[in-house]
């Protein structure tokens, strides 16, 4: 019992050593001072902007997620202070931890994004392409992700593996043939329920997410694999078909719930709710988890407390049209910070980019205008 006590104590001694201690990584020429642990990802997301890689996989709620879909490849061009030889490779930003003096290349380099075309391509070559139909256009990582880093047309000329349609439960319906296998809903039954019924079966390309001998998906918190589904592989049964997410407007609210935290997001059209979903953060992930009931069977406004408009990021097309404070009666402040940002989307070092701006050139000694033949051929004294 003393041994046990002295090394929980030793090993809390270590953990809040390490958390104080902070590393300096660089990407995409900015540089943050992160705890020791944070993943390049993460680090990225401290940072925002067009500096975080993309991920389809990756889930922070979820142990033991992301490394899956390779979609947030980056280039590692300096190991560390100690060690600054680049790595040879390509490195998953969700799985690779950030070392002191650490330099990476996300939108600023060349081989991520060509890498990064690939993997996009790889994904569509059996997802189908029925985005009007889907459910979950609008809000689709997928969707996003190929707009970005996509090509118009595919060159994979084989037939498209489908899959028989398969009834899981009453509120949940299965698309499998539009799922990437991610594995975001399998972690999510695994750790947030008591007992999971489905998972991945198979391997290779005959890989599929199914359930155990026919069982059906009716744990109280299995509606949250709905809201982890970066595709529209796993959909709302009771919002099936019944209208787009850009015509309906999303609002914070909140009830007594005596199974969850009872805080929502409501997708109204006019008085009418379409569906209740978990609120989202930026990064597209839950904040708190929502039971069944709240889910699925609160559809009228007076079971809840609405708070207000919910804020959603200006680039999304559920975005359009809606604002947060009192539509139409809010003066809206036009300022140049908020017309262009107030982070930079990106930092550059030009010098290094481009050869205009040479500092040995006066171009008061040059006869006549300047152009590009007085860079790249004369050279004053």
């Amino acid at each position: 019992m003393q041994t046990l006590f002295i090394y929980l104590l030793v090993r809390k001694s270590i953990e809040r050593i390490v958390s104080v201690f902070k590393m300096k990584v660089t990407i995409d020429n900015i540089t943050i001072d992160v705890p020791a642990g944070t993943t390049i990802l993460n680090a990225a997301r401290m940072i925002g902007g067009d500096v975080t890689p993309p991920a389809m996989c990756y889930y922070s709620k979820l142990k033991d997620s992301g490394g899956k879909c390779r979609t947030c490849l980056v280039e590692v061009s300096k190991g560390s202070e100690k060690d600054p030889r680049p790595m040879p490779k390509l490195v998953a930003s969700c799985r690779t931890t950030v070392m002191d003096g650490m330099e990476v290349k996300n939108m600023t380099s060349e081989k991520a994004l060509d890498m990064r075309r690939g993997i996009v391509e790889m994904l569509l070559i059996n997802h189908p392409l029925d985005c009007p139909v889907c459910d979950q256009a609008g809000e689709c990582d997928l969707q996003n992700l190929s707009y970005e880093h996509g090509t118009e047309k595919t060159r994979y000329e084989f037939q498209r593996r489908t899959f028989e349609k398969e009834d899981i439960g009453p509120y949940i319906q299965l698309h499998m043939t539009r799922c990437i296998l991610c594995y975001r809903c399998v972690y999510t039954a695994d750790q947030l329920t008591n007992k999971r019924e489905h998972g991945v079966l198979e391997r290779g390309d005959h890989a599929e997410i199914s359930t155990l001998l026919g069982k059906s998906l009716d744990n109280e918190f299995i509606g949250n694999v709905i809201d982890v589904c970066p595709v529209g592989a796993l959909t709302d049964k009771t919002f099936r078909f019944k209208n787009r997410v850009w015509f309906t407007k999303p609002v914070d609210a909140h009830r007594d719930c005596p199974t969850c935290s009872g805080k929502a997001r409501l997708w109204l059209r006019g008085d009418e709710v379409f569906r209740v979903t978990a609120r989202k953060d930026q990064w597209g992930e839950v904040e708190d988890w929502i039971c069944n009931d709240c889910r699925f069977h609160k559809k009228e406004t007076k079971d809840w407390v609405i708070e207000g408009p919910s804020h959603i990021d200006r680039r999304s097309v559920i975005a359009q049209g809606h604002y947060d404070g009192n539509v139409g009666t809010a003066k809206q402040q036009i300022l140049i910070d908020k017309v262009i940002g107030k982070q930079p989307r990106l930092l550059l070092h030009i010098h290094d980019v481009s050869d205009v701006n040479k500092p040995d050139v006066d171009l008061s000694k040059i006869e006549g205008p300047a152009h590009s033949d007085d860079f790249e051929q004369k050279k004053l004294l």
